[in-house]
């Protein structure tokens, strides 16, 4: 079993900064990737960003150039920088890992952006 702790949500004002951060603990054998999903109120969880193994990234449209994700293997923590925050991302982000084949998932971080 692998747990997830994630942490450094909050409100902020919009153009402000967040850094949130999910450390990985348990039986890690090998994780392929990790990643970050976000799910806002009355709507579906949708990816925000990923990073493989390898270092591949993916970044949805909306957040491109404004977040960005890093992992630090020898803590198996990943994390996720946001930048130019705007009240759009507001929603609950998640932490996902993909650990050999087992997908595990944070208890969410809510992050709030006042405009």
């Amino acid at each position: 079993q692998v747990q997830l702790v994630e942490s450094g949500g909050g409100l902020v004002q919009a153009g402000g900064s967040l850094r949130l951060s999910c450390a990985a603990s348990g039986s890690i054998f090998v994780i392929n990737s990790m990643g970050w999903y976000r799910q806002a109120p009355g709507k579906q969880r949708e990816l925000v960003a990923t990073l493989t193994s390898g270092g591949s990234t993916n970044y949805a449209d909306s957040v491109r150039g404004r977040f960005t994700i890093s992992r630090d293997n020898a803590k198996n923590t990943v994390y996720l920088q946001m930048n130019s925050l705007k009240p759009e991302d507001t929603a609950v982000y998640y932490c996902r890992i993909v650990e050999a084949q087992t997908i595990y998932w944070g208890q969410g971080t809510q992050v709030t952006v006042s405009s």
